[in-house]
């Protein structure tokens, strides 16, 4: 998986440069950028709404285009790397994620929830599954006492980031990212499961 995410990387090394010179206001990198990012947040959403039942109403490409939209928007940001923007990225899918799943929520009073698997972030054997709002509530109380472990997981759950894309977002080491992010799938783990009935 590791060596995949890595080809990744190296097959679009100029979504760096492109991003600094969008930023700059230069019109002509945003139209050569677009495609690219496109297609890296619908490779993430996928993998995100493969976890979802099926006939879930929420469609990948309503997920890219929200996303997409949300981040363009951001007119003030001075866009540094490919890892800053899709950990902007990650976090907005999140909370698009979230919201929606509260919103179906709502409207079911209790029906079946969306469920998503934490295992699917790298493909590593943890077997719960859960509702999502409550993903993102243990996430929460996470972040609370242990940050740097909630954006890991913000990171490489939601927004598809390898390990080494994890590490140069928060500047520390691959085994630092490896480390936390097993601690806090773990800690994860056990917080979900206490909450089920």
């Amino acid at each position: 998986m590791e060596s995949l995410e890595l080809n990744r990387v190296e097959m679009s090394p100029d979504i760096t440069q492109l991003l600094i010179a969008w930023g700059g206001g230069d019109l002509k990198a945003m139209e050569r950028l677009a495609p690219v990012l496109q297609q890296e947040l619908h490779r993430v959403a996928s993998a995100r709404l493969a976890a979802e039942p099926p006939g879930h109403v929420l469609q990948t490409t309503a997920l890219v285009n929200e996303t997409y939209l949300r981040l363009i928007d951001w007119k003030n940001v001075r866009w540094q790397n490919r890892a800053q923007f899709f950990a902007m990225a990650s976090q907005m899918m999140r909370h698009i994620l979230v919201d929606y799943a509260r919103a179906q929520h709502r409207e079911k009073r209790g029906g079946s929830a969306v469920h998503v698997s934490l295992s699917q972030a790298e493909g590593v054997p943890l077997e719960t599954s859960g509702d999502l709002a409550a993903l993102d509530q243990a996430l929460q109380t996470l972040e609370s006492f242990a940050p740097r472990q909630g954006r890991i997981v913000e990171l490489r759950f939601f927004g598809g980031l390898s390990l080494e894309e994890t590490a140069e977002v928060l500047e520390v080491s691959v085994g630092t990212v490896r480390r936390d992010w097993s601690l806090a799938r773990a800690w994860l783990y056990r917080e979900l499961n206490r909450k089920m009935p």
